[in-house]
């Protein structure tokens, strides 16, 4: 037999008992706010920006409709959109893999049954959770190549260390640096699908003689592989979005060689007053993070392991 819930949109208001319109009523005033919000700062400023993207806009008048001139020029004629995709594709070609790596590490690490690990475990997650602006300062001062710490260390042990913020051929990795530090949070979500693997598929690999890597190549890199494909997918939406460690630190150069497209984006924007431009920008970043979001689904099936799939 078919069961309506009576807040089927099916069953009309009308047909509602008075209980039942009351609590439907409490129900839409509790979530009110959050559609408001929705509305008015997401979806809203979403389509205002789509329908921008077909016009000249320098904020001051009112728009001016140009049909696709703003894409075509992007795709056809524009240097900068070209570098600003090299360099983020670079970057994420770097972070994306050996983040992963040092998430699982930690994860790894913070997984075992130490004494004091609770206080290890807050001290990686820490610096996720600072102000990225005030994370990006103290990794500029780290960075120095004069009075920086990391420089006056390996001068002191005969390395001359580079000018990291200063050459174009090492900015990229000092931003790497800055990326990794927040690495803890990845960590924790790493941990937790540790956590959940069942006791006993380590207890049946230790019968079978495996060793501890053993352990990790065959029970936890394999049910770990959900999570993995997660956190692949969220920090891939992230680094695209990279921003603030660029324009505190770099401001896009040298040579623009920390040229982020979220970068190119704000200064054609806020800077040049092009919002029509800036806007066609963001829906073209929409469209590739979309894009390569669908690959990595599509990629699945091969490399992410489910217990309940299995038969």
């Amino acid at each position: 037999m078919q069961i309506v819930n009576r807040f089927s949109p099916l069953k009309s208001w009308q047909q509602m008992s008075p209980s039942a319109r009351r609590e439907a009523l409490a129900g839409y005033c509790f979530i009110s706010p959050w559609i408001v919000g929705f509305v008015v700062f997401m979806a809203g400023p979403v389509l205002a920006s789509f329908i921008l993207s077909f016009t000249a806009w320098n904020i001051v008048g009112d728009p001016r409709w140009i049909g696709l001139d703003n894409y075509v020029r992007i795709l056809t004629s524009d240097p900068d959109f070209i570098q600003s995709l090299k360099v983020t594709f670079g970057y994420s070609l770097l972070y994306l893999p050996i983040s992963t790596v040092c998430g699982l590490a930690v994860a790894m690490v913070m997984s075992l049954k130490l004494k004091g690990i609770g206080i290890f475990r807050t001290l990686f997650y820490l610096p996720y959770v600072s102000p990225s602006i005030a994370a990006t300062l103290v990794w500029a001062w780290i960075l120095n190549p004069r009075y920086g710490l990391l420089n006056t260390v390996l001068r002191f042990i005969g390395i001359e260390g580079p000018n990291w913020f200063g050459d174009p051929d090492t900015s990229l990795y000092g931003i790497l640096m800055i990326g990794l530090w927040g690495v803890g949070g990845s960590a924790v979500i790493y941990l937790a699908g540790i956590q959940n693997i069942p006791a006993h598929l380590y207890e049946a690999a230790q019968i079978d003689g495996a060793n501890a890597w053993r352990q990790f190549q065959h029970v936890t890199l394999p049910m770990l592989t959900p999570t993995i494909f997660y956190m692949v997918v969220m920090e891939l939406i992230g680094v695209f979005q990279t921003f603030t460690t660029a324009f505190v630190a770099t401001g896009g150069g040298p040579l623009r060689s920390t040229f982020f497209y979220m970068l190119y984006i704000y200064n054609k924007a806020w800077v040049s007053l092009q919002m029509g431009y800036a806007s066609a920008l963001a829906w073209i970043l929409a469209l590739i993070v979309l894009a390569i979001t669908l690959l990595v689904f599509r990629s699945s099936p091969y490399w992410v392991y489910y217990e309940s799939e299995q038969k």
